[in-house]
């Protein structure tokens, strides 16, 4: 029978879904006895604790809805490589107030300079700041969203890009869209036009986007959208990927004789 009371607590635990109160509340109980905690305090770091571990399992299934191919971060991004980047726009950019004015951000530069780092990079702030977050390449929704027209379930899919509060596009101008490709991802990019906000990343300047979009009269529609609240990232310099790896393969030089 003295086990009866700890057998109820971890059910009504549990039903409640307090996991961080089962797994810490004796442990806590024993360490606020010791240190002359009285019940109040105790049920306040407790109450702390499973706050904490909830806002982080939160930021980790945001994270896995985003379905980002990797999980990258501001502080890991090596500005020093790239001096064309504006460092201060950056880490403004991370705390997320122009996802609240539905605001956009185009980042453009040459391959291998660190758009998608970036742009990875504000997606990962974004989840941390409770905002719903979607990434993908331009390519590989465009052929979501062919499939989703063939299939007849292309308002559903449409929908749901909509509601993501951030909607990263990596890789604009990697790959020359279809007509049809290129109309869907425009009706993409338009439903989304001050509803939501976009990151786009382009190894194309804006003047050389008609030869992925294949008409001037869209190209010029959809730059009128996402320009229209744009903050511009411009990374321009040496690949980044490319340094890294010539600095792996070269071997070290001989020692010069004395």
């Amino acid at each position: 029978m003295s086990d009866t009371p700890q057998l109820l607590l971890s059910h009504h635990l549990k039903a409640l879904k307090l996991p961080t109160f089962l797994r810490e509340y004796d442990k806590l109980a024993r360490q606020c006895a010791s240190e002359g905690v009285d019940h109040s305090r105790y049920l306040l770091r407790l109450c702390e604790l499973e706050l904490i571990d909830r806002e982080r399992r939160m930021v980790e299934r945001r994270i896995k809805a985003a379905r980002f191919p990797a999980v990258k971060s501001i502080d890991s991004f090596d500005f020093k490589a790239i001096p064309s980047l504006n460092k201060m726009l950056v880490l403004e950019l991370a705390r997320c107030e122009y996802v609240n004015r539905n605001e956009n951000v185009i980042a453009v530069g040459n391959s291998g300079t660190g758009k998608t780092h970036v742009a990875l990079a504000l997606g990962l702030a974004a989840c941390q700041k409770g905002l719903s977050v979607g990434f993908t390449t331009a390519s590989a929704l465009v052929h979501e969203l062919i499939e989703a027209r063939d299939e007849k379930r292309l308002l559903r899919l449409q929908k749901q890009l909509a509601k993501y509060r951030l909607l990263i596009i990596d890789e604009l101008g990697y790959v020359p869209l279809s007509p049809t490709g290129a109309e869907l991802l425009f009706e993409a990019f338009s439903q989304r036009y001050e509803r939501g906000s976009t990151i786009v990343t382009s190894n194309l300047p804006f003047d050389e986007w008609t030869s992925v979009f294949g008409s001037e009269r869209l190209t010029g529609a959809l730059l009128d959208r996402l320009t229209h609240h744009v903050h511009i990232l411009e990374l321009n310099g040496e690949s980044y990927r490319l340094r890294q790896a010539g600095k792996v393969a070269s071997p070290p030089k001989d020692a010069e004789p004395d």
